[in-house]
C-alpha cells in the first residue's frame, strides 16, 4: 500500500489541531476500484481523491481521514479488476463515518469524491444538510471547470470523461510511478453517452478510456490541485461559520 494514502496522525496530533479551531472539519476521500484503461491503475479515483484531500490538508486545519477505496463502479463491470459496492452501502458507510465523527466532537465533514459514478454522495450531502448537519461534497463541477481553465486543460469536461487529460495529469504529478507507457496514443472521443446508465462504458469505448490522455502533463496536474485548493477555501469558511441554517430554515 502507498503509505501516503493513510494519514500518520496520532491521537495527540488530532487533539492539538482541534485546540486551535472553533469548529473541527474532517475530510474524507472517496474513490473507486475500477478500470482506467491500459495506462492508469484501478485505484486511480482513490489516488486522485487522496491527492486532493492532502492538498487541502496542507492549507487548512482539517482532520484528514483514510480513503473509502471502493465505490459505485457498475458502469465499468465489463472490465476485469473492477469492484463495486451498492449505492445503499456507500451511503451507509459515509453516513456512519459522519455520525462517528460527530460523537467525537467533529461535526463538519467534507466528502472529497474522486469518482463521478458515486452519484449517491450528492443525495447523502443533501439529506444531511436538510437535517442541519454540516456536510459538503467537493469538488463541484464548477470547481473542476475552474481548475481545468487555470491549468490550461484543453479537453472539455464532457469529453474528458475517464482516464483522460485531467486524471492522467493528476497522476503524472502526484503518482508518476503508477502511469504506464502508452497514454500518449490512447485517446478515445465519445461525447454522446446518453445511454451510459443503461449500457455501461463498454458501449462507448473498447479500451476503457474516454478522453485525451495524450494531452496530460505533470505541470497541468500540479495546477489543477492548486486551483482546487483555492476553491476549497469557500467550503471551509461555510462549514466553520457560526451559523449554517438547516434547509427548512432557509428563506427564498
Amino acid at each position: 500500500m502507498d503509505v501516503s494514502l493513510v494519514p500518520a496522525d496520532t491521537t495527540e496530533d488530532v487533539r492539538g489541531r482541534a485546540a486551535g479551531v472553533a469548529r473541527q472539519v474532517a475530510v474524507l476521500p472517496v474513490g473507486s476500484f475500477e478500470q482506467h484503461g491500459p495506462h492508469l491503475p484501478l485505484a486511480t479515483d482513490t489516488l486522485v481523491a487522496c491527492a486532493i484531500a492532502r492538498r487541502i490538508a496542507a492549507d487548512h486545519p482539517v482532520h484528514l481521514l483514510p480513503p473509502v477505496t471502493i465505490g459505485c463502479s457498475h458502469e465499468h463491470a465489463a472490465w476485469p479488476g473492477t469492484v463495486s459496492i451498492s449505492a445503499v452501502t456507500l451511503h451507509a458507510v459515509v453516513r456512519d463515518i459522519a455520525e462517528s465523527l460527530r460523537r467525537s466532537g467533529v461535526d463538519a465533514l467534507v466528502v472529497v469524491n474522486g469518482h463521478g459514478g458515486n452519484y449517491v454522495l450528492g443525495n447523502l450531502v443533501q439529506e444531511s444538510s436538510a437535517r442541519g448537519e454540516r456536510m459538503a461534497l467537493f469538488p463541484s463541477v464548477e470547481d473542476w471547470e475552474t481548475a481545468r481553465e487555470r491549468a490550461g486543460v484543453a479537453t472539455s469536461l464532457l469529453t474528458d470523461m475517464h482516464a483522460g487529460e485531467i486524471e492522467t495529469s493528476l497522476l503524472l504529478h502526484a503518482h508518476p510511478e503508477f502511469v504506464r507507457p502508452g497514454y500518449e496514443a490512447a485517446d478515445v472521443l465519445s461525447d454522446d453517452r446518453r445511454h451510459l446508465l443503461s449500457l455501461g462504458m463498454s458501449a462507448y469505448t473498447d479500451s476503457g478510456v474516454v478522453g485525451r490522455p495524450s494531452l496530460g502533463s505533470a505541470e497541468k496536474g500540479k495546477k489543477i490541485l492548486a486551483s482546487l485548493a483555492d476553491s476549497f477555501g469557500a467550503y471551509f469558511s461555510l462549514l466553520t461559520s457560526a451559523d449554517v441554517p438547516a434547509r427548512g430554515d432557509e428563506r427564498a
